[in-house]
């Protein structure tokens, strides 16, 4: 008999924090097409990234300055390194033209990101690289060059579209008027 309420007890318990989790849904340029959002409107939607995101780059002697991230020895080399999680969130900062988002995970005005919609993912905002190649890419940080692996190469931007879809109605009944 315990053990049926605790089953219970723990289905109810999924239900309710399953309704309360965020829906996020993949940002796309049909989304940003049928909304035509101002620069102020962006940075007041909440992103979130669809996969980790590893930024790598080679730590050489003259330049010792540790961003955020951790130091690694591969090959005997030192590697700076700075994870973003998947469903980090991020903020827009600034779009640089159109289709082209500059997004933060980290206070730091030059930490961020570029994303644009990808015709071969659907049009969704995903990470974008200068000189992909089978293995790697090569993305600006912090006024810095870093290597990403192909992996991220589709590493998206999500938001809650219930969120974005909500619209905040000021409402009162009119009392009515009467002649004197």
């Amino acid at each position: 008999m315990k053990t049926q309420h605790l089953v219970l007890l723990a289905f109810f318990s999924v239900v309710l924090f399953g309704a309360c989790s965020n829906r996020l849904t993949y940002f796309t340029d049909d989304l940003n097409e049928r909304y035509r959002w101002t620069d102020d409107e962006l940075k007041k939607i909440q992103f979130y990234v669809s996969q980790d995101i590893v930024l790598k780059r080679e730590v050489s002697g003259g330049d010792r300055e540790i961003i955020s991230g951790k130091i690694k020895i591969e090959d005997g080399r030192q590697i700076e390194e700075v994870v973003i999680r998947k469903g980090t969130p991020g903020a827009f900062l600034f779009s640089p033209k159109k289709d082209r988002f500059a997004i933060g995970f980290e206070e730091g005005n030059d930490r961020y990101l570029m994303f644009g919609p990808s015709p071969k993912y659907s049009d969704r905002f995903v990470l974008l690289a200068s000189d992909w190649d089978r293995r790697t890419g090569s993305v600006s940080y912090d006024d810095k060059t870093w290597k990403v692996s192909s992996d991220v190469a589709y590493a998206a931007l999500l938001v809650d579209l219930r969120k974005i879809n909500k619209v905040d109605v000021n409402s009162r009944v009119a009392k009515g008027r009467k002649v004197n």
